[in-house]
């Protein structure tokens, strides 16, 4: 299965069904950190719903719809990062991401995003990347605001989540300004 290798700690691996335990072991010890902004994790009883997961991925990753990744740190799942629904005809994606608790505030996620970025970019032909993250997920937001996305604006009540809207904050990245940004630092 297709490895890039970041730097002596991280990598990044293609998500495959060989990762669907370690993967379940991961959320379920972060179901706490996890359940503030993701509701999915109510639904993630057992490895065989985070094999359904996989299979999504990976018929998404087939129908050229879809790129997951998961983020290894030492050679362990320490997250996930994916581009979902790749719009080709306008060159355009968006992306999520998730760490496992014990792996947040090192930095790994915004390496890994930068990687993507440069993937998507120069090898997959798109010119716009979009980030939505809820405005009171400050943990979230700082990964494309790191990164110099631009904040475009915030779309209210953009999810219900346990019963409350909550607002999304917009950003996006053309590929231009990504380019220009890599120029300078």
């Amino acid at each position: 299965m297709f490895t890039h290798i970041v730097d002596d700690e991280l990598s990044l691996k293609l998500i495959g069904y060989e990762d669907a335990e370690e993967l379940f072991a991961l959320s379920d010890r972060s179901r706490d950190h996890l359940r503030a902004w993701l509701p999915w994790i109510d639904f993630t009883h057992t490895p065989e719903d985070t094999k359904n997961y996989v299979q999504g991925c990976l018929k998404r990753y087939a129908e050229n719809d879809g790129l997951t990744v998961c983020i290894l740190y030492k050679g362990n799942i320490a997250g996930v990062i994916d581009f979902h629904e790749i719009d080709h005809k306008n060159k355009k994606t968006s992306i999520g991401y998730w760490m496992g608790a014990e792996f947040k505030g090192r930095g790994m996620l915004t390496r890994a995003s930068q990687i993507l970025f440069d993937y998507a970019f120069k090898e997959m032909g798109i010119n716009r990347i979009e980030i939505r993250a809820a405005e009171k997920n400050l943990k979230s937001r700082a990964v494309p605001e790191r990164l110099g996305f631009v904040q475009e604006g915030i779309i209210r009540h953009a999810a219900l989540l346990y019963d409350e809207y909550t607002d999304h904050v917009v950003y996006g990245m053309l590929k231009e300004d990504w380019e220009k940004r890599k120029e300078t630092s």
